[in-house]
């Protein structure tokens, strides 16, 4: 099941912003690092005039499926511990970009796709959603979606794949339709953080070898601008989950 289509397809650029917005982001673009985390981040004084980095674009890969639910949780019960993520999407001039469809999909604890069942290795139930959909961010451009934290398979380290849309219309059964596809890219993981959860069921019972970060060939070790989230531990343990959060600077024009 090794993702052979997944190459960069180019890189954000970075734009000069100004004031209290611009501030914010850089603060919370500063806070995704490859250390762990298992609290919120503090924020730190930053000057007025800031930098505003848009997020890298990265391939969709080949497991992507139209026609997915919109909908806050996708998680369908699969096996695996909570992942609450907040995604924040700002336009390229660093303003909050309001409904937008955020779209996600990503492999469950064996690695597998819903769709592609099979393809990494193991034999489950398939229907073709789970682990698949997306939500509308408010008004100030936040996105809130709960899965499972994703399992692995060949040739590529632990990820989730996102969509941005504008403009779409949501369908009566569920779904959405139309709109501009905006950015296409990658969510990406700690590694201390994913070795506690690959040690643990579902997960260790996982039987293909896992990539890291370091020898994936997709993430860059650009940190939050190729999508690294900050991960916030949601109890005294790994299988409690984490929260993920991230800024998605993408580009509108």
């Amino acid at each position: 099941m090794t993702d052979t289509s997944d190459a960069r397809i180019g890189r954000r650029t970075v734009l000069v912003a100004t004031g209290a917005t611009a501030a914010t982001l850089a603060v919370g673009a500063a806070a995704a690092t490859d250390a762990p985390t298992t609290e919120a981040p503090a924020t730190a004084p930053v000057a007025a005039a800031a930098v505003c980095t848009l997020t890298k674009e990265m391939t969709e890969g080949p497991y992507y499926l139209d026609g997915q639910y919109v909908r806050s949780d996708i998680s369908e019960g699969k096996a695996g511990i909570p992942l609450k993520l907040t995604l924040t999407v700002v336009d390229d001039t660093c303003a909050p970009l309001s409904n937008a469809l955020v779209e996600l999909w990503h492999a469950d604890a064996l690695g597998e796709y819903s769709g592609f069942v099979g393809n990494n290795g193991h034999n489950e139930p398939d229907n073709g959603t789970f682990l698949r959909g997306g939500v509308l961010t408010n008004s100030s451009g936040v996105a809130s979606i709960t899965s499972i934290y994703p399992g692995w398979y060949r040739g590529r380290c632990i990820h989730i794949h996102i969509k941005v849309h504008t403009n779409v219309t949501l369908t009566s059964d569920g779904s959405f339709t139309g709109g501009q596809e905006i950015h296409t890219g990658q969510l990406f993981f700690n590694e201390t953080i994913t070795t506690r959860v690959a040690a643990i069921s579902p997960y260790s019972t996982n039987t293909v070898p896992r990539t890291t970060l370091a020898q994936d060939s997709i993430y860059d070790d650009g940190g939050a601008a190729s999508g690294l989230l900050t991960l916030t531990a949601l109890g005294s343990s790994t299988s409690a989950g984490y929260a993920g959060t991230l800024t998605l600077g993408v580009e509108t024009s």
